[in-house]
């Protein structure tokens, strides 16, 4: 960990007299030609791919539903209409002249939708629900059409209500008196999905700069440093969309609006992150060197290796997400890996031409000063340049406890975390994908109408498909004698091969509920074991619709998550094995972390469910939160670390803890604050996916700036003495006292 002399040759090829200028041109140069010639990410983005496995029972029996029983009808759009009071008359005219001008003259889209026109008035009040106050009008569209495209579509459609009720019904809220309109069912949920995303790109982007910008000025007090991380994260993303954006347009890699804030965030966290570690190692520099490029390679013989380190450790943990099966689990590998490895070069390349460019003035107003030049600054007179000192008070106080009294600190550092950590397994999970919009969105207000109105089992039906290959079976009264089964449907044969048969299940409770989900495996088992009671040995049955395909989410979710954890922490344990040899300092860093990770996920719990009203987490959370947790959390551990092994070679291991979490701790406190509020801002949006993943995120970041990396760490390092080392060896024995 001491100065690596080819990290310092490097410092002078990117950040030399001459050099500096050419570093910053190629950096301008390749991100106007690719922004040129490459599409950027976000007009690649694909909300409509398919995120489970290929050979997953729910896509098998949509597969063999569209071939035995093929069908004509397109993917639907619920109109929902709803009047507290009851649907009129007048209601039902209005609704049979809608769905006549849509005949008439379709959209661009449209497939298809029933004729309410041409049925009786007492034919259409039959559709109406029990208690005769909500109505669906289903639309059907073409398969694969583009979001843009419906979105167009369903606008027209809310034009023409509008025209025929002389107000609109879309615009009421749901609480209002009158008739209401609302479009659910998946056009309506794709669409408004969509849109929640795009308006969220901008506002996510916008609240991450400004709060980075605002938080650096804050933290260090200069308006000229606080820039240049800024400009360092934007070039870099100038070439991360493009690049990423002809990843995906050539098909190699899938993106959604999910990823792509989720990147942002990480951008702009992590970026900052390792532009203030080199940051701080300059300063550190400049006030030993007076010449400003004898300190930037000293700076990156100091900081090369740790960002190199840290960049690479979330850059395995991100590629671990390969293994995953899940969509959106797997997607995550090689977009976000693309960006930090990119966001590493920057922090470099490019940061240090920019500080070599404006060099001890990116400081100002607190320019740090070699003991000379501040001695000739105090000899003059009227000076106004404040001179930055090289360890703060705070950093030294930290220094001081976790070295005096390590054994107090670690109980204090371990009763916090173990109690927090307490509170994980209390979670609960959902699968429901709908859950994760807010409650005001117009799909969603539809959907609960339904839900309202009409037997919630309705809205999604099981439907199962078997193979008699010719035998009588009495699967409709087998499936009816399961007690959470509302309804179960006359077998229907196929046009193909009347050996198959389908049949519709519909529940009594909701069909997205948890314990709905988990009554697939008994739907399947029960229809198996009546198709062998009539003498097949190997019956063939598929169980498809909305609630198998969430079983298979949650199957294949939780498959990820006991599969890549344990990648993540291997790869992630060798790499600190590699780097520290040392086999006890990669046990102990790594079970840190760890603690870090439940407790923040306890943490997080306390406050979604009981501060935020939040009944459930998405399933997904707990892996995403591991790998950006424990990945980043990594960071702090490598950067002080990295500092306590360069001193011990030189100091006794008491002076080197104190002096590495000194000089450390502004550094990382200030990465810390910036990251978990980069996370914390993903808060302000409307998914709650995203509300959770922030929330987890933000509190395991203060965990590990305030306990995990000042305290836990240290303090353990402390005590284990050399034998946290082992079994590497000191290069040098130590000298003297702590050099002030």
């Amino acid at each position: 960990m001491h100065e690596n002399p080819l990290f310092s040759k490097l410092g002078a090829i990117v950040a030399g007299r001459r050099s500096k200028w050419i570093t910053l041109l190629v950096w301008v140069l390749l991100t106007g030609i690719l922004s040129i010639f490459l599409p950027n990410v976000n007009s690649q983005e694909n909300n409509g791919a398919s995120k489970l496995p290929i050979d997953s029972e729910s896509l098998q029996a949509s597969d063999t539903m569209r071939a035995q029983f093929p069908s004509d009808e397109g993917v639907p759009a619920l109109v929902v209409w709803y009047r507290a009071a009851g649907l009129t008359d007048p209601d039902i005219t209005a609704i049979q002249k809608i769905a006549k001008q849509l005949t008439d003259t379709p959209l661009t889209a449209q497939k298809g939708l029933p004729p309410l026109h041409q049925m009786p008035a007492q034919a259409v009040k039959a559709m109406l629900s029990k208690d005769g106050t909500l109505l669906v009008l289903p639309i059907s569209f073409d398969e694969g059409t583009e979001t843009d495209v419906l979105q167009a579509d369903l606008k027209k459609l809310q034009e023409i209500a509008a025209n025929q009720q002389g107000t609109d019904p879309f615009a009421l809220q749901v609480g209002d008196a009158g008739l209401h309109a609302r479009i659910t069912g998946p056009v309506g949920i794709q669409t408004d999905a969509t849109a929640l995303f795009k308006g969220a790109d901008f506002a996510l982007l916008l609240a991450t700069v400004l709060l980075v910008l605002i938080l650096l000025i804050v933290l260090y007090r200069s308006p000229i440093l606080a820039i240049i991380p800024l400009v360092g994260v934007g070039f870099a993303y100038g070439i991360i969309s493009p690049i990423l954006g002809f990843l995906a347009k050539q098909g190699w890699i899938t993106v959604d609006a999910q990823s792509i804030s989720i990147m942002t965030v990480l951008l702009f966290g992590a970026g900052t992150d390792y532009c203030l570690f080199f940051v701080a190692r300059y300063r550190q520099a400049l006030l030993e060197e007076k010449d400003k490029y004898a300190a930037l390679r000293a700076s990156f013989g100091g900081a090369a290796g740790a960002i190199g380190m840290s960049g690479l450790t979330v850059i395995v943990s991100l590629l671990a997400l390969l293994f995953a099966h899940y969509g959106s689990n797997h997607c995550f590998a090689i977009p976000f890996s693309v960006a930090i490895f990119i966001m590493a070069i920057a922090s470099l390349t490019l940061v240090p031409a920019l500080l070599a460019i404006i060099g001890r003035v990116s400081f100002f107003p607190f320019i740090p000063l070699t003991p000379q030049m501040r001695a000739e600054k105090e000899a003059r007179k009227g000076s106004k340049i404040r001179v930055q000192k090289p360890v703060g008070k705070m950093g030294a106080a930290l220094g001081h406890i976790v070295t005096e009294k390590p054994k107090s600190v670690l109980a204090v550092s371990l009763i916090i975390l173990i109690a927090l950590a307490a509170f994980a397994p209390q979670i609960k999970f959902t699968y429901n994908i709908l859950e994760s919009f807010p409650s005001t969105m117009p799909s969603r207000e539809g959907f609960s109408l339904l839900s309202e109105h009409v037997s919630p089992g309705s809205l999604a039906p099981v439907k199962i498909i078997v193979n008699t290959e010719g035998k009588e079976a009495d699967v409709q009264g087998a499936l009816s004698k399961l007690p959470y089964a509302a309804s179960v449907s006359k077998p229907v044969d196929s046009k193909k091969d009347a050996a198959y048969k389908a049949y519709e299940l519909i529940f009594k409770e909701d069909p997205y509920a948890l314990s709905s989900i988990d009554r697939i495996p008994e739907i399947r088992s029960t229809t198996e074991k009546k198709l062998q009671e009539a003498g097949l040995s190997t019956p063939q049955v598929w169980v498809g619709g909305e609630t198998a395909t969430q079983y298979d989410t949650k199957s294949v979710v939780e498959r990820d998550t006991y599969m890549v954890i344990p990648v993540v922490i291997i790869v992630i344990a060798l790499l600190l094995l590699i780097y520290l040899r040392s086999l006890v300092a990669m046990l102990y860093l790594i079970a840190t972390v760890l603690l870090s990770y439940f407790s923040a996920l306890g943490a997080g719990w306390l406050i979604l469910h009981y501060f935020m009203d939040t009944s459930a987490i998405q399933g997904l959370i707990p892996l995403y939160a591991f790998v950006f947790l424990v990945a980043l959390g990594e960071d702090y551990n490598i950067f002080m670390v990295s500092s306590i092994w360069q001193e011990r070679n030189r100091l006794k291991l008491k002076d080197a803890i104190r002096l590495g979490v000194s000089t450390t701790s502004s550094v990382i406190t200030s990465a810390g604050l910036i990251l978990a509020g980069t996370f914390a801002v993903l808060a302000s949006l409307p998914i709650q996916v995203l509300v959770q993943f922030g929330v987890i995120c933000a509190i395991g970041v203060i965990l590990d700036t305030f306990i995990v990396r000042p305290f836990l760490v240290p303090s353990i390092t402390m005590l284990l003495g050399d034998l946290s080392f082992w079994p590497g060896k000191i290069k040098q024995q130590p000298q003297s006292g702590l050099q002030k």
